[in-house]
């Protein structure tokens, strides 16, 4: 080996730093004199030069019981590299064209949902309403559509508790998200400090708890609900339980193999302390202050008898309607996945975080759009049943999140051991759940805010 060290000397200080460092192999079949037991000279290079394969020098051979000498050379260069740019070279990442052409595809999928939701909302929500809102008094109102549904279009859905849970843990991990997206942004999580960027995330996860708790108790009491500590307990428990479970089952295969990558039991206890010493008792603070606020009024009344259904089409199954919805979010993210796939699973840096920061933003529009366009579309079939289908709609994009990672592995690991293939497809499932949990509360959050936006404008007795 012919190691090339680098140094660029500070001046000012009279100081030199390590800049960086190449590796160059090469085969030289070399020769020794051994002069006694302790003193050994190599024969075949000049002493204070570097060894170079030339015209001097014989490529090694390997034959069988043949001996094989191993060494190395060390020069050292002067080099401009600041030591703020040492990492440059590593941290610089092929594909950049690929990226931008991520980006575009995934505006041209925001103007497309951007321009069906403006259609729906400018010619034909606005001009229902101005219609609807100019009848005289003393006219007979023929509500048809949408507006025909609005003594139920706020009733209360099936395990609304179980909704509230999961609305708040998205918005749980959408902040832990947003925020360690940021802080990589502006460059506070270095590569040089390998696992910063995964404590940050468990840090933030542990203190967004507060606002996961006031989101689920905001949501739970407009749906009238009364026992808001058992409903604070399960927001605090259900989705770090499922993820513990399985990272535990993991790293009990990891022991089992006696491998360094297990993580130790102290660590384990570290964590577990963090989260029911700070998240719990904060999701519990979050939701005794959401709860104590007055419930946010509905527009509308809603009766007392449940209205009746109507026979819907084929297209609005409920079914093809949340797995259509998914694509399009998928369809936003799914190349910038690849480069998120490799940086995990094959040891590459990925710090391009402010492609990563658009991509993401273009995935909460993307998700708001489809959600309020295929909501509306069911209000307008009379189906007032859109709560759980509001969050299915756009979180089902994780189901092809979770498609995709098994097309990756097979198409660019090499993995062959079972236990690495558990790993693998668990720590997938552990990220397909979380980002159902933030496209899911992102969509709903949305569809909330368009149905209450548009019966408050509409004037009913």
């Amino acid at each position: 080996m012919n190691f090339k060290v680098m140094y660029h000397e500070d001046l000012e200080a009279g100081t030199a730093r390590v800049v960086g460092f190449e590796v160059t192999p090469l085969s030289i079949n070399h020769e020794y004199k051994k002069w006694d037991e302790e003193n050994t000279k190599l024969t075949t290079c000049r002493p204070g030069k570097p060894t170079v394969f030339g015209t001097n020098t014989v490529p090694q051979e390997i034959v069988a019981d043949n001996e094989v000498v191993f060494a190395y050379d060390v020069t050292f260069e002067s080099s401009n590299i600041r030591w703020a740019s040492r990492w440059d070279s590593y941290l610089h990442m092929n594909g950049d064209q690929i990226h931008w052409f991520s980006i575009i595809n995934s505006l041209i999928i925001v103007l497309f949902l951007s321009g069906i939701v403006a259609m729906i909302i400018m010619r034909t929500i606005y001009r229902d309403i101005a219609n609807y809102n100019q009848l005289a008094q003393d006219e007979v109102q023929e509500e048809t559509g949408w507006k025909l549904i609005h003594g139920d279009v706020f009733r209360p859905p099936e395990n609304s508790s179980l909704l509230c849970v999961h609305v708040g843990t998205g918005v749980q991990v959408f902040g832990m998200s947003l925020v360690t997206l940021i802080f990589a942004l502006v460059g506070f999580l270095s590569p040089s400090n390998r696992g910063g960027l995964m404590t940050a995330m468990v840090l933030l996860w542990v203190f967004m708890g507060l606002f996961a708790g006031y989101s689920s108790a905001r949501l739970y009491k407009m749906f009238k609900g009364a026992a808001w500590k058992k409903m604070s307990l399960k927001t605090s428990l259900m989705f770090p339980t499922s993820l513990f479970a399985v990272f535990f089952v993991l790293n009990a295969l990891i022991w089992g193999e006696k491998s360094s990558g297990a993580v130790p039991f102290g660590t384990m206890f570290i964590l577990v302390l963090l989260w029911f010493g700070i998240s719990v008792p904060l999701v519990f603070v979050g939701s005794f202050l959401g709860y104590r606020k007055p419930a946010a009024e509905d527009p509308v009344k809603t009766n007392r008898i449940p209205r009746l259904i109507p026979l819907q089409r084929w297209y609005m199954n409920p079914l093809i309607t949340i797995l259509f919805g998914g694509i399009l979010p998928y369809g936003a993210v799914f190349i910038e996945l690849f480069f998120i796939l490799t940086s995990i699973w094959l040891n590459q840096f990925y710090y391009i975080f402010g492609f990563l920061f658009i991509v993401f933003t273009i995935l909460i529009v993307t998700c708001a759009e489809i959600t309020i366009v295929i909501a509306y579309f069911q209000l307008c079939s009379e189906d007032y049943r859109w709560w759980w289908r509001a969050y299915l709609t756009s979180g089902s994009s994780a189901l092809y999140l979770f498609w995709y990672s098994i097309y990756y592995f097979c198409s660019e690991l090499e993995i062959s051991k079972l236990v690495s293939g558990i790993l693998y497809f668990g720590y997938m499932l552990i990220g397909a759940y979380a980002f159902f949990v933030v496209t899911g509360t992102i969509g709903f959050l949305a569809c909330l805010w368009f149905i209450r936006k548009i019966y408050s404008a509409v004037k009913i007795d």
